[in-house]
């Protein structure tokens, strides 16, 4: 399997394939940079069709988490996780240890927490074989998710996308399209309603959408037509790739804003948005309160207020990016990447 070849290879520095054949865990670990501390990034379990296959996601996922830390102003690199298998049907508490083994071999470089199949018990379970595990409970806390903080950065970004993308100061009467409705997407659907947007809602879990819509009083539709929606804003909150091509042409959004990772199929997807004259939040931005919140409660000094403090200044950074974006005529997904590369990759 080509690595250092590979069109999702941007400097990686350490690529780690495991597995353990009493478990049957099939793995790739990911460190893409460590020049700010320790890679943080999420083990995403999914039953991904080739090993190729999960070889680009987990490429793509933790040079995403290096640009992400280091726009929220973290103490941390990049780095990310994955198992290749069902989560519904293979997730076992020996195939749990057995990855809590393989970051463990890493000595600290990574540090592994929620992503899509998995949730906080299976961090307890790797966590009885490593102790570098992020989105635990601590310092009080009655839970270690991390969604709500993601969704109330989204929310705070969105705020932001629909100043500088509609000229509005507040979300009454806003309609948003929500795709994907699980643990973050659900928590921003309910802030937007909260501060009287009209939703759209559409998901793959069609009992949970049917019973978010009626909480909400929300329109839902089936995942295939909600990138026709008549909405001012589009907040796509499922797996990456959601803006192709063929998406963005339909798109009757003039504001893209969610929490999911590598939402641009490709990188000229940005300047095919920018033509269309769609504002592009970039994801890496505006989702990172949950990993925020899970480097705070590595700090001793830990304390709520400034989290959600943290959190709320994704806002200003995202007011940053759009001004120079306007200014210098680019896309602000090319001036969220200059911005971070400045960070970790600063010259000399």
């Amino acid at each position: 399997m080509p690595v250092f070849d590979h069109p999702e290879f941007d400097h990686h520095q350490q690529i780690v394939f495991g597995s353990d054949e009493a478990s049957g865990l099939r793995a790739i670990i990911a460190i893409h940079d460590t020049a700010r501390g320790p890679a943080l990034g999420g083990l995403r379990i999914f039953p991904y069709a080739s090993d190729a296959e999960a070889l680009t996601d987990v490429l793509r996922l933790s040079r995403g988490m290096t640009y992400k830390s280091a726009l929220a102003d973290l103490p941390l690199g990049g780095g990310k996780a994955v198992i290749i298998a069902d989560p519904r049907r293979d997730k076992t508490p020996e195939l749990l240890r057995a990855m809590g083994r393989l970051v463990d071999g890493l000595g600290g470089a990574y540090i592994t927490a929620e992503d899509s199949g998995t949730g906080e018990a299976d961090m307890r379970l790797i966590a009885e074989a490593t102790e570098h595990v992020g989105g635990l409970p601590r310092h009080g806390a009655a839970s270690g998710d991390p969604s709500p903080f993601t969704a109330w950065g989204v929310f705070c970004a969105l705020k932001s996308a629909v100043r500088h993308g509609l000229g509005r100061d507040d979300l009454t009467g806003v309609r948003v399209a929500v795709q994907g409705v699980g643990n973050v997407g659900a928590h921003l659907a309910r802030h937007l309603h909260a501060a009287g947007a009209r939703l759209v809602l559409t998901d793959v879990d069609a009992a949970a959408l049917a019973k978010l819509a009626e909480e909400l009083g929300a329109e839902a539709v089936a995942p295939a037509a909600i990138a026709d929606a008549e909405v001012d804003v589009f907040a796509p909150c499922a797996l990456g790739a959601a803006l192709s091509e063929a998406v963005v042409d339909r798109l009757k959004a003039r504001v893209v804003c969610g929490a999911a990772n590598n939402q641009l199929a490709s990188p000229s997807i940005a300047e095919r948005l920018m033509a269309r004259g769609i504002l592009y939040t970039p994801d890496y931005v505006a989702n990172a309160g949950g990993v925020i919140e899970i480097a705070w409660q590595r700090r001793d000094d830990y304390r709520r207020d400034a989290v959600m403090a943290h959190i709320e200044g994704i806002g200003a950074t995202l007011n940053e990016i759009f001004a120079r974006a306007d200014r210098e005529g680019l896309s602000p997904a090319t001036v969220a990447d200059d911005l971070a590369r400045e960070r970790f990759r600063p010259a000399g």
